[in-house]
């Protein structure tokens, strides 16, 4: 990949305001963008703490607005989303309130409509075992904790 021409500090400001206005970024993100415009470090260091300053950026509102819309939009369990915000290198403080603002009780019915769905799916799989396992594995996949799904396939199979 080649390098391209520094643009500088002064353009660069003017583009990366506007990326990080037009959407919630990581201060990784923002950095790798600013880098791709050909600035030196030192320069790439210096904006991003100006675009904290200006909150352009803000990671705790980038973790809370990412947890917020993979768990509405996508599905995500707390899992899931907790290793993706770690992939996009967001601190633990903020990927800890980001988890926490998600709201437990519907967090709660979004795994039981997830869990009831799958198992209605499921209902030709004849080896009860088997059921469970490919129910248990489908909530592990969407990122929700061991311990829910378990208690969940424990009330359905006492009904």
């Amino acid at each position: 990949m080649m390098k391209q021409k520094n643009i500088g500090v002064d353009a660069a400001i003017q583009k990366i305001a506007h990326y990080c206005a037009y959407q919630e970024r990581t201060h990784q993100e923002t950095r790798e963008k600013l880098y791709s415009f050909g600035l030196y470090p030192n320069e790439v260091e210096e904006i991003i703490g100006r675009l904290i300053e200006e909150n352009y950026l803000n990671e705790e509102r980038f973790a809370l607005a990412y947890a917020g819309g993979k768990f509405r939009i996508n599905q995500w369990g707390k899992m899931k989303i907790k290793y993706s915000l770690q992939q996009k290198r967001v601190s633990a403080a903020c990927i800890a309130t980001a988890l926490n603002s998600l709201d437990d009780e519907a967090y709660q019915v979004q795994l039981n409509k997830l869990a009831e769905t799958k198992w209605v799916l499921l209902k030709k799989e004849k080896n009860i075992f088997s059921r469970k396992k490919k129910l248990f594995s489908y909530l592990q996949q969407k990122g929700y904790e061991s311990f829910l799904i378990q208690d969940w396939l424990s009330k359905i199979i006492k009904q």
